[in-house]
């Protein structure tokens, strides 16, 4: 669920049907600083959870993301 719900979210923030879950997403689909933080708010409030400041800098892919998220969640 949390993986699935991870991918509508990019896939909305980047106006993508497809994507590599092991992609670098700012390198990729050059988004700003600005929409990486607003996509990260999203899924703050979709999970009802916050990132550290030092988590957000490795969070490179979906991949990464999932795996934190359902870290925080556990």
């Amino acid at each position: 669920m949390v993986e699935n719900k991870i991918i509508e979210i990019i896939k909305a923030e980047l106006n993508v049907d497809e994507f590599e879950l092991d992609e670098n997403l700012v390198e990729t689909y050059e988004i700003d600083s600005i929409g990486l933080l607003d996509f990260f708010m999203t899924i703050e409030e979709e999970f009802d959870i916050e990132f550290e400041d030092e988590e957000l800098e490795n969070l490179k892919t979906a991949n990464d993301i999932i795996e934190l998220v359902e870290k925080k969640l556990s």
